[in-house]
């Protein structure tokens, strides 16, 4: 069987992300200060939406080549409209949809069920009543679909007083079985992605980090 350009292209980045995410049980996420942001968003969606803006993330390796794009739609962030919670959907290659990351809706927690590229619950993950990264790391559990296991976590690491205070540059961990699909390894990055967002996003002045709504 022949393989046209884009086909070997695609199972390049393909094999590419295999390399990097099948022998590995965490991942780090540094945000640099003032960093050139690779968000496709206008000014305008970014001054009214602000943290419930839609968006287009592309993330690239080192030899600059997109391997994996996150495409989060417009939503509600409020828990008033449980039929149009924030979602988010991860493609590796760009353009093919491996999984998706859902928010459930619940009266106090943050929650979010992980899903493969049929649209079945793989995972789930739950975060604390009150989301508020003071002096302490804020843990979002990953955990089974019962959700009586927990299986890993996504943390947003304390980095200290001043950056908390002074900056949007937010340090992030993820953690999970070694022997999870790699292309749930590539959803957890687009999870993790979505909770940055929702909870620990700046707009102006003010950040978001006081709670779950």
């Amino acid at each position: 069987m022949l393989l046209t350009r884009k086909q070997t292209c695609q199972l390049g980045i393909l094999l590419s992300i295999h390399r990097q995410h099948s022998k590995i049980d965490q991942i780090l996420i540094h945000q640099q200060i003032e960093l050139l942001e690779a968000e496709d968003t206008d000014c305008c969606t970014r001054n009214c939406c602000g943290p419930s803006r839609p968006f287009t993330l592309r993330i690239i390796d080192n030899m600059g080549q997109e391997v994996i794009t996150l495409e989060r739609p417009l939503r509600c962030s409020s828990c008033c409209c449980p039929c149009c919670l924030q979602e988010i959907e991860i493609q590796a290659p760009p353009g093919v949809p491996i999984g998706y990351v859902i928010q459930t809706w619940h009266p106090c927690l943050p929650k979010f069920t992980i899903q493969n590229e049929k649209r079945e619950d793989v995972l789930k993950i739950s975060g604390p009543c009150v989301v508020c990264s003071c002096c302490g790391d804020v843990d979002f559990e990953i955990k089974s679909l019962d959700e009586q296991c927990v299986v890993g976590k996504i943390s947003k690491h304390w980095t200290g007083i001043l950056r908390e205070a002074f900056t949007d540059a937010d340090n992030f961990g993820i953690q999970f079985p070694l022997d999870l699909d790699v292309k749930m390894k590539a959803v957890m990055i687009g999870a993790c992605f979505l909770i940055d967002f929702m909870f620990f996003e700046s707009t102006g002045s003010q950040e978001q980090k006081s709670g779950v709504w």
